[in-house]
């Protein structure tokens, strides 16, 4: 569900995107994270640092650091919520639209900050995996399949098409 804009105003914003906003709890650094992926838009200027912490291939831990408006903060407390615990293949499964869906919606010209949180979040899970060992990539490939993904990442996040 996407709502409509409203110019300047807290009302365009579900009561579920407040809540989130006002009250972030997985907002912080984690220490000695197992992954990190950091994203931005250049066109609105939010940037997202997603850090993991993987314990038994799930997500024991989850904390953004977010600079950006009121959906980008919302965006990121909402992807946490929805990936501790998770695997990480069911976390790469995480859609923007199930952040979208998890606010219960977003003003049409924010939701670039959902599409933001999934990719930061893919990109940490990339860094966790090339860090440990566990990346789908063949070694003597790999540095270089690991930055064409992250371009790739970058580009999603910027709302550009591969």
């Amino acid at each position: 569900m996407v709502k409509k804009q409203e110019k300047n105003n807290f009302n365009a914003y579900t009561k579920a995107v407040l809540k989130r906003f006002t009250n972030p709890q997985h907002f912080g650094e984690i220490k000695n994270p197992d992954g990190v992926g950091q994203v931005g838009n250049p066109q609105c200027g939010d940037i997202m640092k997603i850090y993991l912490k993987v314990k038994d291939n799930k997500i024991k831990d989850i904390k953004f650091q977010t600079f950006g408006c009121v959906s980008a903060i919302a965006s990121s407390e909402a992807l946490c919520e929805i990936a501790k615990g998770k695997t990480i293949e069911q976390a790469k499964k995480i859609s923007n639209q199930k952040i979208v869906d998890k606010l219960e919606g977003l003003p049409s010209v924010k939701v670039h900050c959902s599409v933001l949180g999934s990719s930061g979040l893919k990109k940490a899970i990339l860094d966790y995996e090339m860090k440990h060992g566990k990346s789908s990539f063949k070694k003597d490939l790999g540095e270089k399949l690991y930055k064409k993904e992250l371009e790739k990442l970058d580009k999603e996040a910027n709302g550009e098409h591969h």
